[in-house]
This record gives structure tokens, C-alpha cells and sequence, in this order.
């Protein structure tokens, strides 16, 4: 499933290479098929819809960083948005000392 996922948001940001800088119907293309991507992975469709949304905040009308393409430069805003939606940060795992055992 998600080797899928990144193939599919592959295709979707390698559409945006060569151009300047991002235009409303180049963001709105890319945004519709991310949230179908999302979708299509049983992503809940409010969730898929706000995910959208705060990528679009970051993109819409954005110059392009340094040596940034387009579709980097999304591909930055939606990595983004995945590590905060997931936490932010790297948290250890904790294992408990006595795991759970299933009973007979």
C-alpha cells in the first residue's frame, strides 16, 4: 500500500517539473490528485480534505526556494504536513517490560 502511495504522489509532483512557479490550476491539479492518492489508501475523506487544504496554505503563491522545482517544492509542503499530522518528531518507542500474552 504504501509503495503505491509514493508511486502515485511520485507521478503527481514530477508533473509540476520545469515550471517557475506554481499557478492555481497547477495547485489545484496536484492537490486533487493527492486527496484522491489519500483516498484510494482508505485515508478518511475530511481528513484527506483538511490534509489538502494546509498543503495548499503552504503553496499557493510560494516563490521557489533556492534550488527548488515546483514539484520539490510541494513535495516539501506535503512531507511537511505528513510529519506534523504524524507528531512532528521522532518519539523512541517504549516496550513494556511483561508484553501481552494471549490466554487459552
Amino acid at each position: 500500500m504504501l509503495q503505491g502511495l509514493t508511486e502515485k504522489l511520485g507521478r503527481t509532483i514530477s508533473r509540476l517539473r520545469g515550471k517557475g512557479r506554481l499557478n492555481e490550476r497547477d495547485v489545484d491539479e496536484a492537490l486533487r490528485d493527492i486527496r484522491l492518492t489519500l483516498l484510494e489508501a482508505d485515508v478518511n475523506f475530511r481528513a484527506a480534505g483538511d490534509f489538502t487544504e494546509r498543503v495548499r496554505a503552504r503553496i499557493v503563491g510560494e516563490e521557489i526556494l533556492g534550488s527548488f522545482n515546483p514539484g520539490q517544492q510541494v513535495m516539501l509542503a506535503v512531507y511537511e504536513e505528513m510529519a506534523d499530522l504524524l507528531g512532528g518528531e521522532n518519539q523512541p518507542l517504549s516496550f513494556s517490560e511483561n508484553p501481552p500474552t494471549a490466554t487459552p
